[in-house]
């Protein structure tokens, strides 16, 4: 089992920057791809980025690549979501999961592909 916690969100105006954090405790993280996902009022949860067991690969949404980056500490088992350039069309609760299985791919894309999710952390971003 693997317990995931979100925190980093907050209120910031368009154009601003907010890093977002997921520790993990229970099982070794290091063996677990990551993603973070996003779901907009009355929207889909939708894919924003993911990260391989050991860092080394990283896929990105088309809406957020060139703005966000995805990253792990696997000492501290903390993924990161660094969010630049923020746009009031970023705004979202935006949750972490783990993925058990260590293949990886275009899936990861895909929610149900993640076995672990945490709470969420709320992203508001003002005109």
């Amino acid at each position: 089992q693997v317990q995931l916690v979100e925190s980093g969100g907050g209120l910031v105006q368009a154009g601003g920057s907010l890093r977002l954090s997921c520790a993990a405790s229970g099982r070794t993280f290091s063996d677990y791809p990551m993603g973070w996902f996003r779901r907009a009022p009355g929207k889909e949860r939708e894919f924003v980025a993911a990260i391989s067991w050991g860092g080394g690969s990283t896929y990105y949404a088309d809406s957020v690549k060139g703005r966000f980056t995805i990253s792990r500490d696997n000492t501290k088992n903390t993924v990161y979501l660094q969010m630049n350039s923020l746009k009031p069309e970023d705004t979202a609760v935006y949750y972490c999961a783990a993925r058990r299985q260590i293949a990886w791919g275009p899936r990861v894309v895909r929610p149900f592909e993640y076995d672990y999710w945490g709470q969420g952390t709320q992203v508001t971003v003002s005109s």
